[in-house]
């Protein structure tokens, strides 16, 4: 295994999105990210870093987040370089996210090779991890861009597939493979057919590859976007000229997820690579899940989440997160889902975790964005 930190290799961690399905627990001056959902006493970003400090240094992971969350972000990690701190003025998805870093990083360090890796996923080997990493590292340095795929355990229907083809031969990423292409999230009849045939992987949204082979790929599919993003990067050092270039420029940035402006058109060019990752992996969608990953996968079991809960079950399970310290009591509920806010209460089941969404919208089409 190669020697850590990597020399040539920058961490990016996109700290965005409310998680609205995690709704009221997630919020837009909360999201989910700044939580601790696991009761390991970290919140995800601080885990996040706590993973990727050792593979790049700590001056060599960078941050993008919102404006209204540096704080807390900062708050979370002490050791976080202000320079490394990117400060978005609204949401613009993950190409615009990724894409300015990888911008940035390239102006600063021509050749870079950057990772991307959300705030927000929980992983556990973290030695495999780290391996998958660092031959993924490998397989950018040979030109690829890179997405490390996890072995699926089950036949999800919420997340995205990585269609994997054959090995690319490369050395020091013995593992790596082509990618033939990325299938949007299928039905449970497809989802079983994948898992059946051993071909498919997870797409876990982690994507290594050279700054500027990804900005490449961005330039070809999205040229106006690439032109804000170098521009954008190019007064990004600069305190006198970064805030009007921000406020030209930002609000006309295009909403595209990096999956379709890179990560598809690059797999259709055989420029694609995935290595597959055999550590434990979710990306917390839903209550449903955060429900199985706080019992242990054990459905008989009810997850109690919050520092003051107090919760009474009898024959019940699901999950409960309290943040109020009111007596919570559940009897003879299966697989119930409660979260109980100051402000806001959500009842539903596991089975309709997905539908919390919803919820979100109906609320912000009413205006009652105050419990948003």
């Amino acid at each position: 295994m190669s020697a850590l930190p990597l020399d040539d290799f920058y961490c990016v961690i996109p700290a965005g999105g409310v998680g609205s399905r995690l709704w009221p627990l997630s919020r837009a001056d909360a999201p989910k990210f700044l939580h601790d959902l696991t009761g390991s006493g970290s919140t995800l970003l601080r885990a996040t870093w706590d993973r990727l400090a050792p593979l790049a240094g700590a001056q060599r992971v960078m941050v993008v987040t919102g404006r209204a969350h540096r704080a807390a972000v900062e708050a979370q990690i002490p050791a976080l370089a202000d320079h490394n701190v990117v400060l978005e003025s609204e949401p613009r998805d993950s190409t615009a996210a990724i894409g300015l870093a990888a911008a940035i990083l390239e102006r600063r360090e021509p050749g870079v090779i950057i990772g991307s890796f959300a705030a927000d996923h929980v992983i556990g080997n973290e030695p495999l991890f780290r391996a998958a990493v660092i031959e993924a590292v490998t397989a950018a340095r040979a030109g690829y861009i890179t997405t490390i795929g996890i072995t699926p355990t089950e036949p999800a229907i919420g997340f995205g597939y990585i269609h994997v083809g054959d090995p690319l031969g490369i050395d020091g990423a013995k593992s790596a493979r082509k990618v033939l292409s990325f299938v949007e999230k299928p039905n449970l009849k497809t989802a079983t057919k994948y898992l059946a045939s051993g071909d498919y992987l997870w797409n876990a949204s982690m994507f290594i590859a050279k700054a500027s082979v990804l900005l490449e790929e961005i330039g070809k599919s999205e040229p106006e976007l690439l032109a804000g993003l170098l521009e954008l990067a190019e007064a990004w050092d600069d305190p006198a000229t970064r805030g009007p270039v921000v406020d030209r420029i930002w609000p006309g940035i295009k909403k595209v997820a990096i999956d379709y402006s890179v990560a598809e058109p690059a797999a259709a060019a055989d420029k694609l690579a995935v290595i597959p990752g055999h550590f434990s992996w979710d990306d917390i969608g839903d209550f449903a899940s955060l429900a199985k990953l706080n019992s242990g996968g054990r459905a008989t079991d009810l997850a109690i989440l919050g520092e003051h809960a107090r919760v009474l079950s009898d024959a019940s399970s699901g999950i409960v997160v309290s943040q109020t310290g009111r007596v919570i009591s559940l009897i003879g509920i299966k697989n119930v889902v409660v979260v109980d806010t100051p402000d806001a209460l959500l009842v539903t089941t596991s089975e309709n975790a997905q539908r919390v969404k919803s919820v979100v919208e109906a609320l912000r089409l009413t205006g009652s964005t105050e419990v948003l």
